[in-house]
């Protein structure tokens, strides 16, 4: 090569979560010799900006303050809104892009996936090669989105033309590969694994930080946002139902859309004083490695980059088997223990099954931190400079380089 591959990771924003933790993990850590990475955003906004090389963040030139959208997201779906994404959003991304000149394009979750298909459709032969990277269960997010059945099959038409169309479909774990294939009807071919890079040394190392603010008493501990997608509902039943407030409070650590709602179901169960809800956290790990459990009450995932962070700690993890990924980053009862999901009681029974075997807890944090490993941030991002290599050969627009063979895989 005589010069570096170019890649542009687009995003609509830093907000706080998986998907944009990847981005500047990839951002950060991807071998500078080989690779110029790049991050484009809708919006300059968000927590990880501060993580982020300024130099190497670009942004959308105009229409900030109509692009900006916040909350639930079935908001984006007002017709001010859909209308700001569609006149604006394509022409700033092309122009980030032809600004960039990226080698690959690699779109981040499904509205930016949506919005890369039509603008790269555009360009021509001289177009870059196209990574659509999925980080959760589309079905489901669309589910949650919309209510008319009318639009869900509008959406869920577009987002499988869409997808179907990207150079490759990438995953987050094996699970949502197999079944988004089948549902989306993907050509296996072009799908790859790659699971989320987890920074454990980082990790472990703000563990160790002084936490202000935490319970007199004992606690159990549930990070994510505050949406339906994660079940906190979910676990303040089971919380209820297990009697494990007399002994432990319970501690959620997100912020959302759906504070207000549990709030009130924490109260009209009698466990007001019990459930403390924190909000944010820049340091959520401090918070696990203090806790005697460590509950993923989720309704669907992705993969769950809090669980893994959590086995680092070397705290107990119960999690639900939903679709995708929980039931992947642990064994059921050698890592983490595993319920199905959905089902308040079956995580209410866990909840007092684990806290009254101390032996069985200590065994599960124990065997966290090897299995935490299989997904620690330098092999993760070796697999994706090995997916932006192998992408790239795929095929040459008129200012790419030539390349050396890849492997075929970029699984991991």
């Amino acid at each position: 090569m005589t010069e570096r591959l170019r890649v542009m990771l687009l995003l609509s924003s830093l907000h706080g979560g998986g998907a944009e933790r990847v981005a500047v993990h990839l951002l950060n850590r991807s071998d500078p010799e080989q690779f110029d990475v790049r991050i484009a955003l809708l919006r300059r906004t968000g927590p990880f900006l501060a993580e982020a090389d300024p130099a190497r963040v670009d942004a959308s030139p105009i229409g900030q303050s109509l692009l900006v959208f916040e909350g639930h997201n079935s908001g984006f779906y007002r017709p001010d809104k859909l209308l700001a994404a569609a006149t604006l959003a394509p022409l700033n991304v092309a122009r980030m892009i032809r600004a960039q000149r990226p080698h690959v394009v690699m779109s981040f979750l499904k509205g930016m996936s949506l919005l890369t298909w039509a603008v790269l459709g555009g360009m021509g032969a001289d177009r870059p090669v196209w990574i659509a990277r999925e980080g959760n269960n589309t079905d489901a997010v669309i589910d949650d989105e919309l209510k008319n059945p009318a639009a869900r099959a509008f959406i869920r038409a577009i987002t499988r033309r869409a997808y179907r169309r990207a150079d490759c479909f990438l995953a987050n774990s094996h699970e949502m590969a197999r079944g988004l294939e089948a549902r989306l009807g993907l050509d296996h071919r072009r799908v790859r694994v790659v699971h989320n890079p987890i920074d454990i040394a980082g990790v472990q190392r703000l563990a160790r930080e002084p936490l202000s603010g935490a319970p007199t008493r004992p606690f159990m501990v549930a990070v994510g946002r505050l949406e339906h997608q994660k079940g906190h509902d979910l676990l303040l039943e089971a919380y209820a139902r297990s009697g494990a407030a007399r002994e432990l409070d319970l501690v959620i650590v997100g912020r959302g859309t759906r504070e207000a709602e549990l709030r009130r179901q924490a109260a009209a169960l009698g466990l007001a004083e019990q459930v403390r809800f924190v909000g944010f956290s820049d340091n959520p790990w401090a918070w696990i490695a203090r806790s005697k459990l460590f509950v993923l009450p989720s309704r669907w995932e992705g993969f769950p980059t809090a669980l893994v962070e959590t086995l680092a700690c070397g705290v107990p993890a119960l999690v639900t088997a939903c679709e995708f990924g929980p039931a992947e980053a642990v064994e059921h009862g050698r890592s983490g223990w595993v319920v199905p999901p959905e089902d308040p009681a079956a995580l209410a029974e866990a909840m007092t099954d684990l806290l009254a075997q101390p032996d069985l807890l200590a065994r599960l944090a124990a065997a966290g931190p090897e299995r935490a490993a299989l997904y620690d941030i330098d092999s993760m991002v070796d697999a994706y400079g090995d997916l932006f290599v192998e992408q790239a050969a795929t095929r040459r627009a008129p200012y790419r380089v030539p390349l050396s063979a890849a492997p075929e895989t970029a699984t991991a």
